[in-house]
């Protein structure tokens, strides 16, 4: 259980600074004065006025292809109602009476946050709607022709940083949003510990037991609800971090368009990071899972044994990437989830199951430490010499 709550405070320190530093690797699936020429003349406020709404919806609609906003996740996080109970009157019927109450609160706590999720999403994507339709208005009016240093064009380009900046606070509220529910993770967990521990108490009836059974099933259900939320929390984070980086690229380039008074293009960093999110955020050049022979024969740079339940990998984790990095900084990994290859076909199925999702694990706080998702590939299979479930990480 300390190793839970020192993993949680880990996240809730770390991932913010991780996000939001300039260090080299931040983030940009599963398994398998120079001569003069002639000048236009000024463009009058009427020349402005007189672009035509169809005009400009066109260019907003070719800026939002050439370059769209990523995607936002679209889940709605609800838990599903507690089983209410009946009192048994004994020692641990309120001890099952206290551990719902626990729960319920638990859960309210799981609807205002995805209450406040969603809020995040609208607001996030309403201003991504209101730059965009503000940077199309600029590219249209350089794409006609214009003066250099147009002053309608600098305002207009000082509203679009504006906008770009709001985007970057809803970063910051996506990461405060993940920290709480990291904090209600870890209380997750204890819950589910103290339910579980209940079932050795002395002086139970049958019906404290029947409610206790209930109870673990609907905390477990909200421990995989919270993972989910914190999952998808964490990939939303890393896609507008790394978007929010090359649109502030993007401005740059079109604060030189607006000096020069004509259009010069996106940058080549907001090239590199479409042609990725078009190919799935991998690039033509991102590692490929290794065979079975090359995880027999390499020497891994990081294992992971999980065996037990709480495994405090990430500072370890950490320290070795980033050894790795300071190295070779164009270094791309393979994570490896291992299982035993001994025992029946339901255990063989349920550890390659259980070592899939500690990959999953691994991978999020992977991503959270700011590693571009496309320099990882995961992969998973099933080795001889593993006596537990475990995850291996390779450089390529």
């Amino acid at each position: 259980m300390i190793g839970m709550l020192i993993r949680k405070l880990f996240l809730i320190l770390i991932l913010p600074s991780l996000i939001l530093s300039g260090c080299s690797f931040i983030s940009d699936r599963v398994f398998p004065g120079g001569e003069t020429s002639e000048l236009p003349p000024p463009a009058s406020a009427t020349e402005v006025a007189e672009l035509s709404d169809e005009s400009t919806s066109a260019k907003e609609e070719s800026e939002l292809s050439k370059n769209p906003p990523p995607q936002l996740g679209n889940s709605s996080f609800k838990p599903a109602p507690i089983t209410p109970g009946i009192e048994t009157g004994t020692f641990v019927g309120q001890k099952v009476s206290q551990l719902r109450n626990e729960l319920s609160q638990l859960q309210n706590n799981i609807f205002k946050q995805n209450e406040r999720l969603q809020k995040i999403r609208n607001q996030v994507i309403q201003t991504s709607q209101r730059y965009h339709g503000t940077v199309a208005a600029i590219q249209t009016r350089l794409q006609v022709g214009t003066t250099p240093g147009n002053p309608v064009l600098i305002d207009q380009w000082n509203q679009a940083q504006v906008e770009l900046d709001r985007m970057g606070e809803g970063i910051n509220l996506f990461n405060t949003l993940a920290n709480s529910v990291a904090s209600d993770s870890a209380f997750a967990a204890f819950l589910l510990e103290s339910t579980q521990a209940t079932f050795g108490l002395s002086g139970a009836i049958d019906e404290d037991h029947r409610q206790l059974v209930i109870l673990e099933d609907e905390t477990n259900r909200t421990v995989v609800l919270i993972d989910r939320l914190l999952n998808e929390l964490s990939e939303d984070v890393s896609r507008q971090t790394a978007y929010v980086g090359s649109e502030r690229s993007n401005l740059t380039t079109l604060s030189a368009s607006i000096k020069n008074g004509e259009i010069l293009g996106p940058s080549l960093r907001s090239r590199i990071f479409t042609s990725l999110r078009n190919d799935g955020n991998v690039d033509n050049n991102t590692t490929r899972p290794l065979s079975n022979s090359s995880i027999q024969s390499k020497q891994p740079l990081v294992v992971i044994r999980f065996d037990r339940p709480d495994v405090p990998f990430e500072r370890a984790l950490f320290a070795a990437m980033s050894r790795t990095l300071e190295q070779r900084p164009n270094a791309q990994f393979d994570l490896v989830a291992i299982s035993p290859s001994k025992g029946n076909p339901a255990e063989l199925a349920l550890n390659s199951s259980k070592s899939k999702d500690h990959a999953a694990r691994v991978f999020r706080a992977i991503t959270d430490m700011g590693m571009p998702a496309n320099r990882v590939s995961l992969s998973s299979t099933t080795l001889d010499r593993a006596v537990t479930n475990e995850v291996h990480i390779y450089v390529r």
